[in-house]
């Protein structure tokens, strides 16, 4: 896997996982092995609050992620079109010393 991909598949890793919970968000120690902290724990509206913190807190990581990504595949596609017209100029330039070769 070239380096390009591996930066795809990193970026979008954390965007595609998906968090369970046992019931309604923030209320109260889950299933998964581990009780998210005592305000967590303790359920109620502390619990509520800070599960919708911390899902606010992802989503805006979500959005950076995807703004980074954006930007990353916008350079690589200016890189691309530079390298389109880089070529396109040496097609260009040999096709003229061709066509000098066969007036001579």
């Amino acid at each position: 896997m070239n380096v390009i991909a591996r930066t795809r598949v990193s970026i979008l890793r954390p965007l595609v996982s998906v968090r369970m919970y046992s019931g309604e968000p923030g209320s109260g120690a889950g299933k998964g092995g581990g009780g998210g902290g005592a305000i967590r724990e303790a359920g109620g509206t502390f619990g509520k609050m800070e599960a919708a913190r911390e899902d606010e807190y992802f989503y805006k990581k979500q959005k950076e992620q995807l703004a980074n990504l954006k930007g990353h595949l916008n350079k690589e596609i200016a890189f691309h079109q530079d390298q389109i017209k880089r070529h396109e100029d040496a097609i260009r330039r040999h096709k003229e010393q061709m066509s000098t070769m066969d007036s001579k």
